[in-house]
């Protein structure tokens, strides 16, 4: 079983940074992407950004794009996403996710149904 624990969300003015991490227990972190996604109160929850195991591949959100940055840390079994130029839209609750499925269907990607494990989330807040 994975445990998955986010930290580094809080409050922050519009056009600052934040950067979140995961931290992952288990032996399924090195080969499994991870994935951010976000939950915003009354809306479902959406696709941020995706890292493959090796973090040869990255993907994102047009609507993070240029802005935030997903990162991966294996030998720390931790996974990082640097959010710069926040803006108020970007306000949620962060989660993260762990998908063990190799050579994963790059149109499945965005669906939270394909990850097998999340984390508790972490809040952020992006002021006007």
């Amino acid at each position: 079983q994975v445990q998955l624990v986010e930290s580094g969300g809080g409050l922050v003015q519009a056009g600052g940074s934040l950067r979140l991490s995961c931290a992952a227990s288990g032996h399924t972190f090195s080969t499994a992407a991870m994935g951010w996604f976000r939950q915003a109160p009354g809306k479902e929850r959406e696709f941020v950004a995706r890292i493959s195991s090796s973090s040869d591949s990255t993907y994102y959100a047009d609507s993070v794009k240029g802005r935030f940055t997903i990162s991966r840390d294996n030998a720390k079994n931790t996974v990082y996403l640097q959010m710069n130029n926040l803006k108020p839209v970007d306000t949620a609750i962060y989660y993260c996710a762990l998908d063990r499925t190799r050579a994963q269907l790059v149109a499945r990607i965005r669906e939270p149904s394909e990850y097998d494990y999340w984390g508790q989330g972490t809040d952020v807040t992006v002021s006007s």
